[in-house]
């Protein structure tokens, strides 16, 4: 229903900004992360999710697209509700999310308030069960760019690729988001990183 806000930011406060579009005003829920990047008084464009069920009609707002995706692929385990999915990206950036999954690390979701160990797994092996069907999908690993030439290159293109799957990038999404990106001397997580700024051009 709603893409998107954008307009003057006139309140903020833990987990809601509220956002002023031509004299009606918007009150998103959304994540720490968000919070950091608003300015009280200052023009913002949120990224939207509006959850609704029976007396429920919440909207929820992020600064970036990636942190929606991420918000609407966890709103897709089960047992991982709105409010759940709000803490853990308040902990996590997309990307860290994305190496967490990738690698197994619990510890990195059960930092977010109120997610224990238990759900911390259920949502690594069910973001890895999705990944695992998307990627036969697709038919397996992405074509090598001349980016990704070395070692360990291929190793941490495909890692990356796979990252990006986890935030719901197709295979073509991702091999355009991977494109021009330096593979070699970079780290995973800032590899994931430079390919989702190229998303925002």
């Amino acid at each position: 229903m709603f893409y998107s806000l954008t307009g003057t930011v006139t309140l903020t406060e833990p987990y809601l900004a509220v956002v002023d579009c031509g004299g009606v005003s918007y009150a998103c829920n959304t994540t720490l992360t968000t919070l950091a990047a608003l300015t009280r008084g200052e023009t913002a464009t949120l990224y939207t999710y509006l959850h609704v069920r029976e007396d429920i009609f919440d909207l929820y707002g992020f600064s970036t697209r990636d942190e929606l995706r991420c918000f609407k692929r966890l709103l897709g385990i089960s047992g991982v509700g709105p409010r759940a999915a709000q803490t853990i990206l308040s902990a996590n950036t997309p990307e860290r999310l994305a190496l967490a999954i990738l690698t197994g690390d619990e510890k990195a979701l059960t930092t977010a308030p109120g997610i224990g160990k238990k759900t911390a797994q259920r949502i690594i092996l069910e973001l890895k069960d999705q990944l695992a069907k998307e990627q036969k999908e697709i038919g397996g690993s992405l074509p090598l760019p001349e980016n990704a030439a070395g070692a360990k290159g291929p190793d941490k293109y495909s890692e990356a690729a796979a990252a990006l799957a986890v935030l719901g990038y197709s295979a073509s999404e991702a091999a355009a988001a991977l494109k021009g990106v330096e593979i070699e001397s970079s780290s995973l997580e800032d590899i994931i990183r430079e390919a989702l700024r190229h998303t925002l051009k």
